[in-house]
């Protein structure tokens, strides 16, 4: 799936899967459908979660910072995201610029650790990339 391929919204009572323990409609729904913007990167995180979850090619690509994302983001439709645990975050509020993520994301083949790195960018948080052992 491209970036370019429209993604049917997705409305449900169930609880979100980027597990917050909230509503999907009250969590990361708003921010896939595009309502509104992450207010911190780890809202974004969640939701870029979420986005891996229902398979939404198009949050992704829109989420990814453009120096650093591809030109198209593909989902593998045969991975079933089941959970994810954020272990800790270094910045990333409303009022930072910067912000790293640590997670782990949990799918049948296994599990996606990453440190994540986020900025923000003209009011918009993004998902830069994995942080390099370089420091």
């Amino acid at each position: 799936m491209s970036a370019s391929t429209p993604v049917e919204p997705v409305e449900t009572p169930d609880p979100c899967p980027c597990e917050s323990g909230r509503q999907y409609d009250d969590c990361c729904g708003p921010l896939l459908s595009t309502e509104r913007l992450a207010d911190t990167a780890v809202e974004l995180m969640r939701s870029r979660f979420t986005a891996y979850h229902y398979g939404n090619a198009e949050h992704l690509w829109r989420t990814w910072h453009p120096k650093t994302r591809p030109a198209e983001v593909e989902v593998n439709d045969g991975v079933e995201w089941s959970g994810l645990t954020i272990h800790r975050t270094e910045a990333g509020g409303p009022d930072d610029q910067s912000g790293i993520v640590e997670f782990t994301a949990t799918h049948q083949q296994g599990d996606l650790h990453e440190v994540a790195v986020f900025e923000r960018r003209a009011g918009r948080w993004f998902y830069v990339g994995e942080q390099s052992d370089e420091a």
